[in-house]
């Protein structure tokens, strides 16, 4: 039996790219249970796309032991470790969450050459939400532009953190690793002791995932009693009740052992194929005596999507296997959220909420690549609080009832086709967030001007610590509906910064808003699946763009074929097919005038027949490059 006290889960936050996985590298290489042979770059990185992209998605787990020895110290022994690496950018903010909820202490991970960035703060505070101690590293202190003290000084003005607290490091070649398995033992706590609060076991799910022949695997803390595969086990949260197959740990491979003791982190294999019976933030128990009326423990914080989108299958027939592959990854991705729809344009879908653009490429992506399926994306969207002027709920049959509060008479609607008749609304509200762009000071004129075009609204400064040569860096804080930061601002951001800024944002709350429907015409018919909401005064930019597009990707027609960008009756944009022409005149060779004026007009009266029974037939490839463009 395990010791609680030699044991010490930990996490490792900081800004996307600042070097978490490579020093994770480090520390699995110094006190790991993977042979060296194994050890590659970015080893807790398993899925192809975190490779690839040079990014975190998923928080990976891996169990170390590491022996401390120094002279005269009370920690003198073996410990175990619990590290869990956690994803940095602001979109998976969501995973730093569960991370933090299943440890005692983090390692702040800053980068020498970028020093502290938006993210870098925002984690720091989810920290000490759950009261985490905090052991500040700089990174990468090996580069040759390296700001090395520049780095500590904004450590200790942001943060409160004394000069000897600062542990300097290089994830690459292994600098400080052994200073900070030091510290992780020295200054971090180990696993508080729930024996004298609860008498019965309990275990925190902080992730899970599907295997092909365990089923359903919960990664989970017990926080009091032990786990084993002897008893039977119940979740509190679905109320389903299950016989584990397998517990152990993960070293960052699923390792079997007999049993999870109090305090440690691992799995539990359920054995269970309803991917619907666990999910994050759920507390697992034993079941016996009276197990159904336990209390929860308190898990994170249930995450709100920004961002929604509707996915369908190029081929129909893959519906059903798009639909299974949506419920699995929503297991190991709790952030995602969907609801089944029907397109006539592009057939039956899910539309899913995201928490930001880049976690809907990468959804997307990881259902492409991991479950060989083709899907199209339509266009990014926010949710959208519509007051109805009637309860007369037949009036508006394009919104799902069920979206609906009967109470309130507040429909909540995601797309364009669920948008009612503007005389049969009072009014609509849009979200807004609290924006926090940190940047060098050189850059705040350019970045006010670009936040002030996306409607944003000027809070604050706050300055960050003195001037270090002659320039220091700034926090500007602003409100901003969610719709803008949606389109391009942050390509646009990093464009006028020069790469230096990095922004983080949360949802604040529902504001009244003059938002539209702008309707896309093609030959007078309305091509519902490319109409899409925006506020009023972007409507022409945005139709404008769009109709200058559908006119590149239409096939051309016998006959002109206008396209019509349109809010209610009014037309805001407008560009023209030309029609495909025949040389009816290419079998004359000679004779008079009149013969060559005879046959045009003749084309010209079939032409304007046909104009009029014609139909245009949009094909799918034409909706796919149009949602792709975005």
């Amino acid at each position: 039996m395990i010791n609680t006290n030699n044991i010490r889960n930990f996490c490792i936050i900081a800004h996307i790219d600042h070097g978490k996985s490579t020093l994770a590298d480090r520390l699995i290489e110094f006190a790991g249970f993977v042979d060296k042979r194994e050890i590659k770059d970015r080893t807790l990185d398993t899925l192809e796309l975190e490779q690839e992209r040079g990014i975190t998605i998923k928080l990976q787990t891996a169990r170390l032991q590491y022996d401390y020895h120094k002279e005269g110290s009370i920690f003198n022994g073996k410990y175990i470790l619990n590290l869990i690496d956690t994803p940095g950018h602001v979109d998976f903010t969501y995973e730093v969450s569960r991370s933090v909820a299943a440890c005692e202490g983090a390692l702040l991970l800053v980068d020498a050459t970028q020093g502290i960035q938006a993210q870098t703060l925002t984690n720091v505070y989810k920290a000490l939400e759950y009261n985490l101690v905090i052991i500040p590293v700089v990174n990468k202190i090996d580069m040759d532009i390296a700001e090395v003290e520049k780095t500590k000084q904004e450590i200790i003005d942001a943060f409160g953190f004394l000069e000897s607290d600062i542990i300097l490091a290089s994830g690459k070649t292994g600098i400080g690793t052994k200073e900070i398995l030091d510290a992780i033992v020295e200054r971090i706590p180990p696993p508080r002791s729930q024996a004298t609060q609860y008498v019965i076991t309990k275990a925190l799910v902080f992730d899970a995932f599907f295997h092909e022949f365990k089923g359903v695997t919960a990664l989970v803390k017990v926080v009091s009693g032990s786990i084993n595969t002897q008893k039977d086990m119940y979740c509190i949260g679905s109320q389903t009740k299950f016989k584990p197959l397998e517990v152990g740990w993960m070293l960052p491979k699923m390792q079997k052992e007999e049993v999870l003791e109090n305090g440690e982190v691992g799995y539990i294999a359920t054995g269970l194929k309803d991917i619907k019976k666990i999910h994050a933030g759920d507390t697992i128990t034993i079941a016996e005596g009276n197990y159904t009326q336990v209390d929860p423990l308190p898990g994170y914080k249930i995450p709100k999507p920004m961002v929604f989108a509707s996915l369908y299958p190029v081929d129909a027939d893959d519906f059903p296997k798009f639909a299974e592959a949506l419920e699995k990854l929503s297991l190991n991705d709790s952030a995602i959220s969907f609801q089944k729809e029907y397109s006539p344009a592009l057939g039956t879908g899910f539309v899913c909420g995201f928490l930001g653009l880049l976690h809907l490429e990468i959804t997307q992506d990881r259902l492409e690549r991991e479950y060989n399926i083709d899907l199209i994306s339509t266009m990014p969207t926010v949710e959208f609080f519509v007051k109805l002027a009637t309860k007369d709920y037949s009036k508006v049959p394009s919104i799902n009832i069920a979206n609906i509060d009967v109470s309130t008479n507040i429909a909540k609607i995601r797309t364009a086709s669920e948008f009612p008749d503007k005389s049969l609304i009072e009014y609509i509200q849009e979200p807004w967030v609290r924006l926090e762009i940190f940047t060098p000071e050189e850059y705040i004129g350019s970045i006010m001007e670009i936040c002030q075009q996306a409607r944003g609204v000027y809070i604050n400064t706050n300055y960050i610590g003195a001037k270090i040569n002659n320039s220091r860096n700034v926090i500007l804080i602003y409100e901003m509906p969610s719709l803008e930061i949606m389109t391009n601002f942050f390509d646009k951001l990093k464009s006028v910064s020069h790469g230096y800024a990095s922004m983080d944002y949360s949802f604040l709350e529902y504001r009244n808003s003059d938002i539209v429907k702008v309707s896309i015409l093609v030959n007078g018919e309305i091509a519902e699946p490319l109409c899409f909401l925006c506020h009023k005064e972007n409507a022409y930019r945005r139709g404008k763009d769009l109709v200058e597009r559908l006119k590149d990707l239409i096939p051309r027609q016998q006959f002109k074929v206008p396209i019509q960008a349109a809010i209610g009756g009014q037309i805001i944009a407008r560009e023209d097919i030309p029609a495909l022409r025949k040389d009816v005149l290419a079998k004359l060779y000679g004779g008079d005038v009149t013969r060559k004026l005879k046959l045009l007009e003749k084309q010209k009266k079939g032409k304007k027949k046909l104009k009029q029974i014609g139909n245009i037939e949009i094909p799918k490839e034409v909706f796919v490059e149009v949602l792709k463009l975005g």
